[in-house]
């Protein structure tokens, strides 16, 4: 192939742009570049030279510039609130929700910018001063999904940017908008460089792992995870993966039970990593349980109560299992989009019962707004089916037996519980998942610690 051959597919590839599609109508809109190795490799040098000159400003200034921006985004909220819908469907209402809780992460972590944890300091050893610098990792590769793109975005760059690193933004393909509205703004208020955006797809993705970025924060799938560990080597890796999320709802669950878990599990459509998901109960209020939560989410209207799928790969993926379920009841809510908005990717609430406890909708994260409901034996079964599954981010218990209700939170394994509630959060509280769920933690300010590394200093006195 001649040199001009190999110039033109370069300049082809550098010049592609990703088709996308809005969710609530399925037509195409703007597309956005997809970067390739020579964007990569030209943006993490950026970020380099960036980060070395973020790091060395005192946490006072750094938190003076991170509150600019927390401002910045809460006063243009109405404008990421739109870009945030192009690539969600949300509707608007909950979008601008969403960028307000968003600005409040990055004011949260502002604060912390200026807080220590550190191990004591001070004489340990005979005629010997000792303490503990904590110094920022570097370049950190921030790679978020499509569901919550600029919060996603924000409980990761917020304590990483804190505590003195850079942080490389890459956003799902479908969902660049609102992160490239942040990167205008921090280029602005930060600094050049300090917090960007790279555009692009799943390969765009591979390469950014692979470059000499210091570390790697991903939220995605177990398979995304699983791929970007072994990618990463030996470099610090934060993932947050899939949830499917068990509930435990005890005979004596309170009143509400149901109309809480059918708005948790419709909320953004279902796609939540933390989402309710898997619903257990034991035989004596198995069919109340299954009548409330028919009834809860009938009630729920695709279209006017929540938004769509986000694009056609999840609206298979609810199809498929759906589909696949032997489930022997089924509720379903109804589907009523906008005008022009009839092939967008709005699928119903439902309801899946009567199912084997290895049934596709069980074992597989639906991602979109279906509870299943299993039968427990008893107490200790219904812990043996939530514990089952490779995931374990996050899980809720409803019960009105105060000790009944802590005892069970406590058997969860996951990273979150809940007692007659679910999807409650804030940036004081942490949240994370364990085995097949990923490794470290988002928000709080434990998060701090895994963005920046510790190093100890001993000066020998006499």
């Amino acid at each position: 192939m001649s040199t001009s051959s190999h110039t033109r597919q370069a300049d082809s590839a550098r010049d592609a742009r990703s088709a996308l599609t809005d969710p609530r109508t399925g037509r195409l809109r703007e597309g956005f570049p997809i970067s390739r190795e020579q964007d990569v490799a030209a943006r993490v040098e950026a970020s380099r030279a960036a980060q070395r000159g973020w790091a060395a400003l005192t946490p006072a200034v750094r938190s003076r510039r991170l509150l600019r921006l927390a401002d910045r985004i809460e006063d243009r909220r109405s404008e990421y609130a739109l870009a945030e819908r192009a690539g969600t469907g949300k509707p608007l209402a909950e979008a601008e929700a969403e960028i307000v809780g968003a600005a409040d992460v990055v004011r949260f972590y502002a604060g912390a910018a200026r807080t220590e944890a550190v191990p004591a300091a001070g004489r340990r050893m005979d005629d010997r001063e000792s303490w503990v610098r904590w110094e920022p990792l570097g370049v950190v590769a921030a790679i978020v999904p499509w569901n919550y793109p600029l919060m996603m975005a924000a409980w990761r760059f917020g304590p990483a940017l804190a505590v003195g690193n850079s942080v490389l933004l890459k956003p799902a393909e479908t969902t660049p908008d609102t992160a490239l509205l942040l990167a205008a703004d921090a280029a602005e208020l930060l600094g050049e460089h300090v917090l960007s955006t790279l555009t692009g797809d799943r390969e765009t993705g591979r390469l950014l792992v692979e470059s000499p970025v210091d570390a790697v924060a991903f939220t995605g799938s177990t398979a995304g995870g699983l791929d970007v560990a072994r990618r990463a080597g030996l470099r610090p890796v934060s993932l947050e993966l899939g949830g499917n999320c068990p509930v435990l709802v005890m005979p004596d669950a309170p009143a509400h039970t149901y109309a809480s878990l059918a708005a948790a599990s419709t909320y953004n459509a279902g796609q939540s990593c933390a989402a309710p998901a898997r619903v257990i109960t034991l035989p004596e209020n198995y069919a109340r349980t299954v009548e409330g939560l028919s009834a809860a989410m009938s009630s729920l209207t695709a279209g006017i109560d929540f938004g769509p799928l986000n694009n056609p790969d999840q609206a298979a993926r609810y199809d498929r299992l759906l589909g696949a379920s032997a489930a022997g009841i089924r509720a379903c809510g109804a589907v009523k989009p906008g005008a022009g908005e009839e092939d967008g990717y709005w699928r119903p609430a439902a309801v899946l019962a009567d199912l084997p406890d290895d049934d596709p909708a069980v074992r597989e994260e639906v991602f979109g707004p279906v509870l299943t409901v299993q039968q427990a034996r008893d107490t200790e079964h219904a812990v043996r089916l939530a514990n089952g599954l490779p995931q374990a981010l996050a899980g809720s218990v409803w019960s009105t037996d105060t000790g009944t209700a802590l005892e069970l939170a406590a058997a969860l394994d996951c990273g979150e519980a809940w007692v007659n509630c679910h999807l409650d959060q804030t940036p004081e509280l942490p949240h994370g998942g364990r085995r097949g769920s990923g490794h470290g933690t988002d928000l709080s300010t434990l998060a701090l610690g895994e963005y920046q590394r510790p190093k100890c200093v001993t000066v020998r006195l006499n």
